[in-house]
């Protein structure tokens, strides 16, 4: 037996690289990482290849290993160049991550050491760090007070994104309402159809499929009527249901529109109804001056959920959701197993595992603190406000151009059509957006608003500045014409 486990220990030693070896292997990734930095403003948004990186099949998993030059080969030919490339500044598609530089230091730091940033007794600055960063945002969105930071009543959890906030979210209010399985039926759920999908999933996943869900009017800027949600719970009380969650959005992914945040926390108070905002796209814009103005009434909810990889510009794969009153969040996430009982014994911080469904969790909050640390908030609070106004200025050149446009937007999204003289604006529009991507300087994407088809102008890469949305003005003249009948 000792004979074999030598043998074995040999082989499984090949998991610890020696200092040379590792020297060698970071030099290249970095050799190859600092080339797609130095060469970023000169990378298309979008490639289209015909074989869609289907060549890293031809490299299957097995028991050989390969060097990192032929590692690094496969990543950039079939990996990072067909497709989407979300880095890129003419990324002006779907809602961006970031990726600023400081916070993949981070994650490098966070996975080398791989501390545990679950659990305080495992891991006391993990957890400390990450407590601090869920209690910075709480000030941030008017939940608390530096004064309260020590004993604060607030919690929350780094999540993965916004689709586990908003799950995470849902189930609080289920719980908190006390929503059994026999109260379901006669529950009722409000928010508008311009919510992000994720409401619906978490929804369906938290096991309220069966509530009864209000779709409330919105106005024509496709915002929740605030008057008309006040008649629909009284309609619904007086019928002998039970409403019990109102979810808003501060900025909607189809365009960028902010609820009457402040009416609809009033009405929730009024009413006995847990309030939710999906804040996950806008919500940091509260950092500028003019954000803070547009998201009054945040402050009002029980829980919101925002995504620092999108208003932060973090690499995708960090959302917050925070909540009011941390017991709320910890009497639907906790749970004790035996073998965790040592833990017990450290309850100085509270531990993330406690109030979130993950026990196991990457510690995704160095690579917030980090860049937060290194860079502090004022640029983050300037490349904000530069989005505000990049969209106020699409919003104005796009008319110049004859696109017909929505309102001016409250955030960062624009919507804009093409109107032709003759045929379907419709596929119009289709063909545009086609003729654009394929370019690849640019990325956009489109929506459908009352059955029309809609492209969006969605700017928040950190990367986006007055050079790249000039030439998405320049390249929309061009195809227009090109597509138009002589």
């Amino acid at each position: 037996m000792i004979k074999k486990i030598k043998e074995l220990e040999k082989i499984s030693r090949l998991l610890e690289p020696t200092a040379h070896e590792r020297k060698e292997a970071r030099k290249k990734v970095i050799t190859y990482s600092e080339g797609f930095l130095n060469d970023i403003e000169k990378t298309k948004a979008y490639n289209v290849t015909p074989d869609k990186g289907i060549a890293l099949l031809e490299s299957p998993i097995s028991e050989k290993p390969i060097n990192i030059d032929k590692a690094i080969k496969l990543i950039q030919k079939n990996v990072d160049f067909p497709g989407l490339n979300p880095a890129s500044g003419g990324y002006l598609g779907y809602i961006p991550g970031g990726g600023i530089y400081y916070s993949a230091l981070g994650d490098y730091l966070a996975a080398v050491f791989n501390r545990y940033a679950g659990v305080f007794y495992a891991g006391f600055g993990a957890v400390r760090m990450e407590n601090m960063l869920i209690q910075w945002m709480a000030e941030v969105f008017g939940y608390s007070s530096p004064s309260s930071l020590k004993r604060a009543k607030v919690a929350g959890n780094l999540t993965s994104g916004g689709s586990i906030a908003n799950l995470m979210a849902v189930v609080t209010a289920r719980d908190s309402k006390k929503i059994s399985s026999a109260l379901i039926p006669k529950s009722v759920i409000y928010f508008t159809k311009q919510v992000h999908h994720s409401i619906e999933k978490a929804i369906r996943i938290a096991g309220l499929k069966e509530c009864v869900i209000r779709h409330v009017p919105m106005d024509e800027r496709y915002k929740m009527n605030a008057g008309e949600l006040e008649k629909l719970i009284y309609k619904d009380k007086k019928d002998g249901l039970n409403p019990f969650l109102v979810i808003a959005s501060a900025g909607t992914t189809d365009t960028g529109t902010i609820d009457p945040l402040e009416e609809i926390g009033k009405i929730a108070k009024k009413n006995n109804l847990w309030y939710h905002i999906d804040a996950a796209y806008g919500g940091f814009f509260i950092l500028t001056d003019e954000g803070k103005q547009k998201l009054k009434g945040i402050e009002l909810s029980d829980s919101l959920t925002a995504d620092p990889h999108k208003g932060l510009f973090l690499p995708y794969g960090m959302g917050v959701i925070l909540v009011k009153d941390a017991q709320k969040l910890r009497e639907s996430h906790y749970y004790q197993a035996q073998y965790l009982q040592d833990a017990l014994f450290e309850s100085e911080e509270m531990s993330p595992a406690d109030l979130s469904p993950e026990l196991t969790k990457h510690f995704r909050g160095l690579r917030l603190w980090l860049p937060l640390k290194l860079m502090g908030v004022k640029p983050f609070r300037a490349c904000l406000e530069e989005k505000l106004l990049l969209a106020k200025y699409f919003h104005s050149e796009i008319q110049k151009l004859g696109f017909e446009v929505s309102h001016e937007p409250e955030l960062s999204v624009v919507t804009y059509r093409w109107i032709p003289k003759k045929g379907d604006a419709n596929a119009f529009n289709n063909k545009l957006m086609k003729e654009v991507v394929a370019d690849g300087r640019i990325f956009i994407s489109s929506t459908l608003l009352d059955k029309k088809f809609t492209l969006r102008f969605a700017c928040l890469s950190f990367r986006t500045h007055l050079k790249q949305v000039d030439l998405l003005l320049k390249i929309l003249k061009e195809k227009v014409k090109m597509l138009s009948p002589s």
